[in-house]
């Protein structure tokens, strides 16, 4: 671990104390996962700590840990990773917090910390379905405002459940259910007989 990353994390353990649940240090990322109550005060305090200073968040994006790794995986579902930077310090920072309940998930909104939180967490709520408590305008973004369910996560279907046509007889849009047969798309790989083989050309 570089002096630097190392300075990072001993600052983070020393200001935060038992509001850390974890702080990994891997391929050169710092990763700090705090309880969805301390969420809020420690996005505060991490912006505002004369030590700390991390003025800008870069991005925010939902994670369904549904089926995670081997399946095997016990633990809350829904979890907000925010990466930060800090402009004054030139060091970077992922802030990860789970959401208390995995059938409602919500997290307080960090917009009032990082403005820049407005859009990305609204794309968490559309995809994902987590909820951002003190949000000032959290509606769907990408998908259609009368979509059903959350794409992103695990268990949404591939094909989804609803599809939508134009009907001429009735002069709009209409919605109906999925005539897509469900299926495994799985990618067939055809190489020659001897790829890869030292000394074949």
């Amino acid at each position: 671990m570089s002096a630097k990353l190392e300075k990072l994390s001993s600052l983070l353990t020393e200001i935060f104390g038992d509001k850390v649940i974890s702080l990994v240090v891997d391929r050169g990322e710092v990763t700090l996962e705090v309880a969805a109550a301390d969420y809020l005060a420690v996005a505060q305090t991490l912006r505002d700590h004369a030590d700390l200073r991390f003025e800008q968040l870069i991005d925010l994006s939902g994670v369904d840990y549904a089926t995670y790794g081997d399946g095997s995986r016990e633990g809350l579902r829904f979890a907000v990773a925010v990466h930060l930077l800090s402009v004054s310090h030139n060091w970077r920072l992922r802030l990860k917090a789970f959401a208390a309940e995995d059938q409602f998930p919500v997290l307080d909104s960090v917009f009032p910390v990082w403005p820049s939180a407005n859009w990305f967490e609204r794309e968490a709520f559309d995809l994902y379905g987590i909820m951002f408590s003190g949000h000032p305008d959290l509606r769907r973004i990408l998908t259609d405002y009368g979509f059903v369910g959350h794409p992103f996560r695990k268990d949404f279907p591939i094909s989804g459940y609803v599809e939508m046509r134009y009907d001429p007889e009735a002069g709009r849009v209409v919605y109906q259910p999925v005539s897509i047969e469900p299926r495994e798309n799985t990618p067939r790989i055809v190489r020659e007989e001897k790829y890869g083989d030292v000394g074949h050309g």
